[in-house]
């Protein structure tokens, strides 16, 4: 789902991109009512800062890279855009090479081909913290699943001086807040699944919101720039297009 490209006069129109997985893409008919937080996304950003949702289900950092999905943004992106990258979830699959990163070597340095390829076109890269699990131990607290992946990140974004957008501690406290049967109503649980990764709409338009938030308090983005980042959005505004044959 992209945002409304029309520009206000006066301002630019501007592109923030989203690189990352399955939590943030775009879903469709199929897979509802299983949504990325990247769905979510435009309701919270000025029309005149278009989204273009590039997240895929099952990529890491580097099969993102590697099937030459970082390159189409590369060859669109332009000065001014922002490239938000959140990966992590998929990096950690010890078991499969197409994937696999180890977080204080090849993670960081696949992010860094994001980051770089960003800057040298004249856009500003954004690293963002993978979104948390549903995870609790017996006595109701919320458990970090990603490792290392977070500090790593953490650390690559202080040497490289990237803003850094901390998803994955405001993901937790939020579960951690809501409880283990409260947040269940945050992701794709229905009659057939119980899925503790993936989110339905109210759990997309809380991390998109969290996102947003984290994108102002870095000063990414300005007050001018964001919309109804307190106001209810209906679920009704998340839709699912039939997938493209």
């Amino acid at each position: 789902m992209s945002g409304t490209a029309r520009a206000t006069p006066g301002r630019k129109a501007r592109t923030l991109y989203i690189a990352g997985d399955s939590t943030a893409a775009q879903k469709y008919a199929d897979a509802a009512p299983e949504t990325g937080w990247g769905m979510a996304l435009p309701f919270f950003v000025h029309r005149d800062l278009q989204v273009a949702n590039h997240a895929v289900n099952g990529r890491s950092s580097k099969s993102f890279v590697e099937e030459g999905r970082l390159e189409v943004i590369l060859s669109s992106i332009r000065e001014g855009d922002l490239l938000v990258i959140q990966f992590a979830h998929n990096d950690e699959k010890v078991g499969d090479p197409s994937r696999y990163t180890e977080p204080w070597s090849t993670y960081q340095e696949y992010l860094r081909l994001y980051v770089d390829g960003a800057r040298a076109r004249g856009a500003r890269p954004v690293l963002a913290t993978p979104v948390e699990r549903r995870r609790f131990d017996a006595g109701g607290v919320a458990l970090p699943s990603h490792g290392e992946y977070p500090a790593a990140m953490r650390v690559l974004a202080r040497e490289a001086r990237v803003p850094l957008l901390d998803v994955q501690v405001l993901s937790l406290a939020l579960w951690q807040e809501l409880g283990v049967e409260e947040s269940k109503k945050y992701f794709n649980w229905t009659a057939t699944e119980q899925d503790n990764t993936h989110f339905n709409p109210p759990g997309a338009v809380a991390v998109a919101r969290m996102v947003v938030r984290e994108l102002v308090r870095t000063r990414v983005l300005g007050a001018r720039d964001v919309r109804r980042i307190d106001e209810v959005i209906p679920e009704s505004w998340i839709t699912w297009p039939e997938a493209i044959a």
